[in-house]
């Protein structure tokens, strides 16, 4: 049997090889031929959730890890987008004890599956977007215009600007939201040993529809609710493109960020993507090599801290070719980073 590598990022997972991890997003429906392309890139870590109509359980989930696990992939997270940016939650809203429980649930579903990871969003009114934008060789990839922000989305939920809850909320209230939430969150992610990254706003810093970003829309902010939460269990999943979105405007760069976070092992997945520029004005997601942060950096900050989590790419741009090419170049790309940093380094954490 080949040596199998444990995972200090996430506790009770096991690589092919040790250091940085790559991973991607496959649907849990996805063919035979789809996750054979995965593994051509040498990826063995996916991104996935239930097909729809399936029930939401952890021996569902189970049978989704094993399926996977059949043809040669492990699951890093799997999501349940149900209960994964809550406006009940975030803004205490009717049915906020409801979604709360069903969150708990769908924790508690994954550690009885052997799933240890989980990805959180705390948004009240989803990702801001405007129209999309060409980049390099015509290829479209999303943007965002402060001035031009009319709407947010989530899955099939959206919310319009103005005011998307009809007023103006606080800071001290999305602060006493959050409290509320994570106090009973933190009992049962260490119960059921379920490591929760908590993503960024997207875009971060500035109130959106009436609402702050003020909790993961910055670094104190973040730093705050971390701290509240107060375990081992409750980290970050830094999208790395998210916190350029903000530039300074977010109190630290993206690689303090890494190597605050990452140094205290609060960091527990990374989305790697690239930005044109920081806000306020706005900006355009690009291809990794051709955004305003040198992803090279990025990498060699994430092994600094050893980190050895997963790092996958993130809101792929449309390209000749569709998805599949633009993965390719995105895994290649990552792929090529961290052998080159850990030649810097001597070899893999």
């Amino acid at each position: 049997m080949s040596e199998r590598y444990p995972l200090r990022t996430i506790p009770g997972y096991y690589a092919s090889r040790p250091g940085i991890q790559i991973g991607t997003q496959l649907p849990g429906d996805a063919s035979e031929e789809e996750m054979q392309f995965v593994r051509q890139l040498g990826v063995e870590w996916v991104m996935t959730g239930l097909p729809a109509g399936q029930e939401q359980t952890a021996a569902n989930y189970r049978a989704l890890r094993e399926r996977f696990e059949a043809n040669g992939l492990q699951i890093y997270r799997l999501h349940n987008h149900s209960c994964h940016n809550m406006e009940e939650v975030t803004l205490g809203l009717p049915g906020r004890d409801h979604k709360i429980a069903e969150y708990l649930d769908y924790i508690r579903a994954l550690g009885e599956a052997g799933i240890r990871y989980a990805t959180y969003a705390h948004m009240a009114n989803g990702i801001w977007s405007t129209a999309r934008e060409a980049i390099r060789g015509g290829a479209e990839s999303r943007a965002f215009r402060l001035a031009e922000a009319r709407e947010g989305r989530w899955i099939e939920r959206t919310w319009q600007a103005p005011l998307t809850h009809g007023r103006v909320y606080t800071e001290q209230e999305l602060w006493d939201h959050y409290a509320y939430f994570i106090e009973k969150v933190v009992p049962v992610a260490e119960e059921a040993d379920v490591y929760i990254g908590i993503h960024p706003d997207d875009p971060p810093v500035y109130p959106l529809g009436g609402v702050p970003r003020c909790i993961f829309g910055t670094f104190e902010g973040y730093k705050r609710a971390i701290e509240m939460a107060d375990s081992d269990h409750i980290g970050v999943c830094l999208c790395v493109g998210c916190w350029l979105e903000g530039g300074a405007a977010m109190g630290a760069d993206v690689l303090e960020a890494i190597r605050y976070f990452g140094g205290r092992g609060k960091l527990f997945k990374v989305h790697l993507r690239n930005v044109s520029a920081p806000m306020p004005t706005g900006f355009v997601e690009t291809f990794l090599d051709e955004g305003y942060m040198d992803m090279h950096r990025v990498v060699q900050a994430l092994r600094g801290v050893g980190f050895d989590g997963a790092v996958i790419s993130d809101h792929l741009p449309s390209m000749v070719g569709g998805r599949r090419a633009a993965e390719a170049y995105s895994i290649g790309y990552i792929r090529a980073l961290i052998q080159a940093v850990n030649n810097e380094f001597g070899g893999p954490a």
